[in-house]
């Protein structure tokens, strides 16, 4: 059992999983803002790598990933610095890239370079289904897990196929949109996530648009958890630690 599936399925809460944009901030601040995350409850890392054309990203995390390049971070640098910390750190970390970055490094490269820094999980927004044996086999090779995702649009057929695929974890994206902070969600989103958990074989995580600890809990009553980007990366910003306590602490409260 990897460590993506010890910390979903032997858990008696819901899961909360933060996205961080690697480098934001510098890559010399990763260590201690993991080591943060998970002190505080996180049940796994999502880590984005900064690209210039990042399709699927709101407002601020596209400026996160400015910052990020503005810094000198790459794919490679990202890996190095996780490796150098990853014997502190016991949680899943997922990297959340897209694909160009990975053609970039090298496919069979990069799921080497993932597995020797101790990625537990790869997230790739802009791979559909039909292409994804561009890398799977790769990742599968070094034990990998290539988390897919479903969407609030996607037609009942095409869940079916995705979430057949699945390991890890589904990430059920809750808007047809790009990520950001949101004051409330398509009166369908319960119905959508319970649909997707009924068919899904691992546990179903929503993401986007959630930023409270209100959305928290109400998202979380449809499925196993939820992944927190933007508003984490704000409160990082604002050195608002507490706030992000708050948030891993509404998930903590209720029981899976």
């Amino acid at each position: 059992m990897n460590r993506i599936e010890k910390a979903f399925h032997q858990t008696e809460r819901k899961s909360f999983v933060p996205y961080i944009m690697a480098g934001d901030g510098g890559l010399d601040t990763l260590k201690d803002r993991l080591l943060f995350l998970e002190k505080s409850g996180a049940t796994a890392v999502e880590l984005g790598i900064p690209f210039s054309d990042p399709v699927a990203d709101g407002p601020t995390i596209q400026q996160a990933g400015i910052r990020a390049l503005k810094a000198g971070t790459t794919l490679r640098k990202t890996l190095k610095a996780i490796s150098e910390c990853r014997n502190e750190v016991s949680i899943p970390l997922i990297v959340m890239t897209y694909i160009n970055p990975v053609l970039s490094f090298g496919i069979d490269a990069f799921a080497e370079a993932a597995a020797a820094a101790g990625i537990d999980g790869c997230i790739i927004p802009d791979l559909p289904i039909e292409e994804e044996h561009l890398i799977s086999g790769a990742l599968e090779g070094k034990a990998i897990e290539l988390i897919r995702l479903v969407t609030i649009t996607s037609p009942p057929e095409r869940i079916k196929a995705i979430v057949s695929r699945g390991n890890g974890y589904i990430y059920a994206v809750t808007v047809a949109g790009i990520t950001g902070t949101r004051s409330g969600f398509n009166p369908d989103l319960g119905a959508f996530l319970q649909k997707v958990k009924e068919l899904s074989p691992i546990p179903v995580l929503a993401g986007f648009g959630i930023s409270t600890p209100d959305h928290v809990r109400d998202v979380s009553k449809y499925c196993d958890g939820v992944i927190v980007g933007s508003r984490i990366i704000d409160l990082f910003e604002q050195n608002e630690l507490d706030e992000i306590k708050k948030l891993i602490s509404a998930s903590i409260a209720i029981q899976a």
